[in-house]
């Protein structure tokens, strides 16, 4: 059952505030929105995209080798979709430890109300399953950020002004969410050309990111441009990807309509406002974030990329984006935890071997503000892994 808390401007318990000391009324009252009985079933837009950038040998756990990250955002899309106890068309790639973090985006979506829908963007394999499209397959994934041409210019600019309509036509609150492999690599290139320091902030899918190579490479594709180059839009096609275009117009469009935004991820999600913040007017960037709440999970807040300040490295990354663009942000973590899981494949979660994507912490988070408590969440995920191993041909531990 979904009971709704009291007092709607509590945060729920084991959530935790990412930004700034304590929450103003305004902060308050875009969480409450979120907490209301009064909430239009939200719309939950998942873009899958690619980038050949996660075929680089070893810049993403999302899979083990490079062809399996091809079809992990196809994998990741149907369990969403269809559920773990249905054989799929794409199974799950191999991982150095745990399971997609889509199980957790499932096991909400079967708990509270969403309106799902997924966009395919320049995937290498055509989704078998319904989906939006914004762009012919044929552009394909994007380039390599190395060689510091990405994506064509006119594709850029089709896929903003294809999301500006999107964002100028919300009709409902929206939740954001993303399976892009390889997309914490652009996520890093872009704010790097915008100009933040984040060179030791931007995680990745793997239990220890290889920061060297990603900084490598996000160093080759910026050499590549004229130097000082900030527009988002010539940082999009040098060094972007297809999802970060396309959800960079949808919040340019919101900004015109008064509808919640949930960006339910970490850096890649960190990345896409930073796009539209450099994209919009001073005067407006405040308006915009008075729309938009970034939501992740525990896993990972609580990670350290700076061993020297043991401090949460996304908590750090959050809090230059606002002091770069003048602008206070309201983002949280979820409190699900999985150390007292069923299932060895989820208490990896806690050893830091899969952390967020699908949409995961940022739908978890909107499950406890509409009421769900997190032992709910977690007996879900572990019969949802149940169901999963089973589908597998695999006998699942006993209790």
């Amino acid at each position: 059952m979904v009971w709704l808390p009291s007092i709607p401007s509590e945060l729920p318990a084991g959530c935790r505030r990412l930004t700034g000391v304590s929450p103003g009324a305004g902060a308050t009252a875009l969480r409450n929105r979120w907490q209301s009985p009064a909430l239009p079933t939200p719309d939950c837009l998942l873009v899958l995209a690619s980038t050949r950038s996660a075929e680089v040998p070893g810049i993403s756990a999302a899979g083990c080798t490079a062809a399996a990250r091809r079809t992990t955002a196809l994998a990741d899309a149907e369990l969403l979709i269809h559920g773990p106890g249905v054989p799929p068309r794409w199974p799950l790639p191999p991982l150095p430890a745990g399971v997609s973090p889509a199980l957790i985006s499932r096991v909400v979506a079967e708990t509270i109300p969403l309106n799902l829908q997924v966009a395919a963007l320049g995937l290498a394999i055509e989704p078998p399953f319904p989906h939006l499209r914004f762009e012919a397959p044929r552009h394909g994934p994007a380039r390599c950020i190395s060689g510091g041409a990405a994506m064509d210019p006119e594709r850029v600019d089709q896929l903003i002004h294809r999301g500006t309509r999107m964002g100028r036509n919300l009709r409902r609150p929206l939740v954001l969410a993303e399976c892009v492999p390889g997309g914490t690599t652009t996520a890093l290139a872009v704010l790097t050309g915008l100009g933040l320091p984040v060179t030791q902030l931007v995680s990745g899918s793997a239990l220890h990111p290889p920061m060297a190579l990603k900084q490598e490479l996000v160093a080759e594709g910026l050499s590549a441009i004229a130097p000082g180059t900030t527009d988002p839009q010539a940082l999009l096609a040098a060094v972007g990807d297809p999802f970060q275009a396309l959800t960079m117009g949808v919040l340019l469009g919101a900004v015109e309509r008064d509808q919640p935004i949930l960006l339910a991820g970490g850096s890649q999600m960190v990345a896409v406002l930073a796009l539209a913040l450099a994209a919009l007017p001073a005067h407006q960037r405040q308006l915009l974030c008075h729309r938009v709440m970034l939501g992740t999970t525990a896993w990972l807040a609580t990670e350290s990329l700076e061993s020297a300040t043991g401090s949460s490295s996304l908590e750090a990354l959050l809090l230059r984006l606002e002091q770069h663009f003048g602008i206070a942000l309201e983002a949280y973590a979820a409190g699900l935890r999985f150390s007292h899981s069923r299932h060895q494949q989820l208490r990896d979660f806690e050893s830091g071997y899969v952390k967020e994507g699908v949409g995961a912490g940022g739908l978890a988070l909107l499950a406890a503000l509409r009421g769900v408590d997190h032992g709910t969440l977690l007996q879900g995920c572990d019969d949802a892994m149940d169901r999963l191993l089973q589908a597998q041909g695999r006998r699942p531990p006993a209790p």
